[in-house]
């Protein structure tokens, strides 16, 4: 022990020179020892397997990583994309009631010369078209029986029964209205009803053999009613015909109205049935004189 005590010195120094010429020795070596040659022979595979395992896993992982990432912005997507059809139907709407309104304020400036109530329609009968139907609106808003029911487009019906708060409407199409009507290009004369063999659309019957009424001839409310008042859009002429007897025509009648997509309405309030009156008192003083 003491030995080494005594030569720990020359150990160190002995040590020092012995790595400086292994390190010498393996930098000048170009051909691996037998040891090294057996020692890489069973390690390299090894360490071949352990890299490619280490990447296949990270391959892995990476994958399943990835198929989560694009679960979760599925996800969002279909998140965004419900977000954007909500968004889309409430814009519909405001559209829809934006028309409806800007449909309502033509017809009051159309129909200037009458007081109107709007209404919206609450129910229907089943089936596709609105035949018959129930707006919101009834006697507390001022609605009668008999008030006439229209759109922008042209003439709906009339209140066939009103309640309190509610009104129930018998439209055009029906078959059990016939409305005195005429053409508005010759003045001919006739009566429209609902088509039964035709749903959806109207004839007009009575019409004079001689009339000249044609095709795309639009069809108005005329001034020989006591319900309706003259000069409405009722429909267009589609088809003329003369009827069995061969003594006068008739034609069908596509209404103006789309008897298949009602929202909303405006129903005359005011009582015209004095200016009806009227009407028939001079037409009587003139063939008087």
């Amino acid at each position: 022990m003491n030995f080494f005590e005594n030569n720990k010195k020359l150990f160190i120094i002995l040590a020092t020179i012995f790595c400086l010429v292994a390190a010498l020795y393996t930098v000048n070596r170009v051909k691996p020892t037998f040891i090294e040659n057996t020692f890489g022979f069973i390690i390299t595979p090894v360490q071949k397997f352990n890299t490619s395992a280490v990447g296949w896993f990270r391959d892995k992982a990476d994958y399943f990583n990835g198929i989560s990432d694009l679960q979760d912005e599925n996800e969002s997507l279909k998140q965004e994309l419900e977000e954007t059809k909500v968004e889309l139907n409430r814009l519909e709407m405001v559209e829809q009631e934006n028309t409806n309104l800007t449909g309502l304020l033509d017809i009051r400036s159309r129909y200037s010369q009458y007081t109107m109530v709007a209404a919206n329609i609450i129910a229907k009968d089943t089936g596709n078209w609105y035949d018959t139907f129930t707006i919101d609106k009834g006697s507390k808003d001022g609605l009668e029986k008999n008030m006439v029911v229209l759109t922008g487009d042209g003439l709906v019906g009339r209140i066939k029964q009103c309640g309190y708060n509610y009104a129930m409407v018998t439209s055009i199409i029906d078959d059990t209205d016939a409305i005195s009507a005429k053409s508005l290009r010759t003045d001919d004369l006739g009566y429209v009803s609902g088509d039964l063999a035709n749903k959806g659309m109207c004839k007009m019957e009575y019409i004079d053999n001689t009339a000249e009424i044609t095709e795309g001839d639009e069809v108005i409310t005329s001034n020989l009613s006591e319900i309706f008042p003259p000069g409405i859009t009722i429909g267009y002429i589609q088809e003329v015909y003369s009827d069995s007897s061969a003594l006068t025509k008739q034609a069908t009648v596509k209404p103006a109205v789309d008897f298949k997509h009602l929202d909303s309405v405006m129903v005359i309030t005011t009582d015209f049935s004095h200016d009806y009156a009227e009407i028939e008192e001079t037409t009587t003083q003139q063939t008087t004189e």
